[in-house]
């Protein structure tokens, strides 16, 4: 299965080890919770979604990976205790609380979560040492003589041996006794997540044309060359930095992440293309509306790659906008939930003797603390930290307006809060309105350029795809859209139909013929 499949897999999972019937048991007792044992190549995104799910579930997350481990650190230290047997006294050897289990401890009460995932890497390369520990550990969920707490599921990973010399094999005991997950890279499912996560849209633009090379591995006389969705993603990161400080993304670096020679120097190549049909063609001219003749001259007698990879840049400076957007509709969507919040407090009964600010900022500090402790269970992605510091710095900035304005009267205080919000919602209309005009310009010039042609088909269905933009359309409409998607979607059942005719001639021929 694929790694979207595997999450929901593990998710499913999740949910039903955590059900609890009537009398707050575990509906699935602890003793018979598989653990998970998820095995896969190396890079495909085995230890992004335990993220995910984790934060889904709202419950905590404890990651180690196995091989930073010695016996000592998973299972604990030996230490001499004395312990009285039939009316005598002996030395008995004990073993300090493993590091492993001390975490979750620790986890548990820095965020409150009692329950979570154990997440453990890499645990069919454990040394030769860890071994027997790590198969008790996936057999009786103990390190040592410590057992992992209640409501903490047992997630683990591993390489299948072909991608690694060190890994182990289970034997059946061990397997008979684990929830196994076999997991294969699939670049349409990472799509979906690369455009999320804001994967620099030359690497998207550029596996979609060779599919071929977005998950590689081999061994060759010149020694084991590999591409891996964990390499693209990285690659990435350090390219839109070196734009934005304007240095060279070069072969060389290109290969440091792609370390095959020969698919490095094809998106090397394919890069430098792209950011010469980035110059070429006005992407922003395009996008307010502006037609040049000499590049849509140009574009028509394009190869293929070259149309391609212009239908990717306005896509990419379109994406940029619709994630804006959807950055703004839940950021006044939020502030509404505040001021409401706001609303009641300002004009309770408990306010009438009060300040504002004094009815205010217990709602701030509140917002402020719940903040702090989900930071700490480490599952906050970086997009949603830096939306709830938005929000956070949008209340200050209105509470000190507030402060200056010399507002004493709580009532007149939600009054002038109601102004700024206004504000926020006037500015996120004229966003949305500025981009669906860049929607349509876009579509205008494609037409003008291609008409109903297979480069058309390509944006809608990029559009069609994306989650930012069949969002934006969704709730913000596009008729052009709406059109071509119709059209696309008519040609595609007329080809269904077309090749269900054909199959039913080529029976009936071949009925003919038995007959005969």
């Amino acid at each position: 299965m694929n790694i979207k499949q595997a999450k929901n897999e593990i998710k499913d999972a999740v949910e039903a080890y955590l059900a609890k019937d009537e009398y707050g048991e575990y509906i699935i007792p602890i003793e018979s919770q598989r653990p998970l044992l998820l095995i896969g190549a190396p890079g495909i995104g085995k230890t992004a979604i335990m993220k995910q799910v984790a934060s889904e579930c709202n419950i905590g997350l404890v990651s180690y990976t196995i091989t930073h481990h010695t016996r000592q650190s998973a299972i604990g230290l030996p230490y001499i205790s004395q312990k009285e047997f039939g009316g005598k006294e002996y030395a008995v050897t004990e073993y300090t609380m493993s590091e492993i289990v001390a975490s979750v401890y620790n986890q548990m009460e820095e965020t409150g979560l009692k329950e979570g995932i154990l997440f453990i890497d890499e645990i069919n390369c454990a040394s030769e040492t860890l071994a027997p520990a790590m198969l008790q550990f996936l057999q009786y969920k103990t390190f040592g003589s410590h057992k992992v707490p209640d409501g903490w599921i047992i997630v683990s990973a591993g390489n299948p041996p072909e991608y690694n010399k060190s890994v182990r094999e289970f034997d059946i005991v061990t397997l008979d006794r684990v929830k196994k997950i076999d997991v294969e890279e699939d670049y349409d499912v990472w799509k979906e997540y690369a455009v999320k996560q804001n994967v620099h849209s030359a690497i998207i633009s550029y596996l979609d044309v060779r599919k071929e090379n977005f998950y590689t591995v081999r061994n060759t006389a010149e020694g084991k060359m590999f591409t891996t969705a964990r390499g693209w993603e990285d690659l990435s990161r350090i390219m839109t930095v070196y734009e934005k400080l304007k240095k060279p993304v070069t072969f060389d670096v290109i290969y440091q992440y792609l370390q095959n020679k020969k698919t490095a120097k094809d998106f090397a190549g394919y890069f430098e293309l792209y950011n010469k049909y980035k110059k070429d063609y006005s992407i922003t001219g395009i996008l307010a509306g502006e037609i040049e003749d000499a590049y849509v001259d140009r574009l028509r007698l394009a190869s293929f790659d070259e149309k391609l990879s212009v239908i990717s840049l306005i896509l990419s400076a379109l994406n940029d906008d619709f994630k804006k957007a959807d950055f703004l509709d839940m950021f006044v969507t939020e502030l509404h939930t505040v001021l409401k919040d706001m609303k009641a407090s300002l004009l309770s009964k408990f306010a009438e003797d009060k300040r504002p600010e004094d009815m205010i900022m217990p709602i701030i500090e509140m917002r402020k603390n719940a903040f702090e402790k989900k930071k700490k269970t480490g599952l906050m992605k970086r997009d949603e930290e830096r939306f709830e510091l938005k929000i956070q710095e949008r209340l200050e900035e209105m509470l000190i307006a507030l402060k200056g304005n010399g507002i004493s009267k709580c009532s007149d205080a939600f009054e002038y809060l109601k102004e700024l919000f206004a504000s926020d919602v006037e500015n996120r209309s004229t966003f949305m309105d500025d981009t669906g005009y860049k929607l349509d310009n876009a579509f205008s010039f494609l037409e003008y350029v291609f008409g109903e042609s297979q480069e058309m088909v390509v944006f809608v269905t990029e559009l069609n795809s994306g989650y930012y933009s069949i969002k934006f359309i969704d709730e913000n409409g596009c008729v052009k859209f709406y059109q071509h998607n119709k059209n696309l979607l008519f040609k595609e059942r007329q080809r269904n139909i077309i090749s269900d005719i054909d199959e039913i001639n080529a029976m009936m021929d071949s009925l003919k013929q038995s007959k005969q």
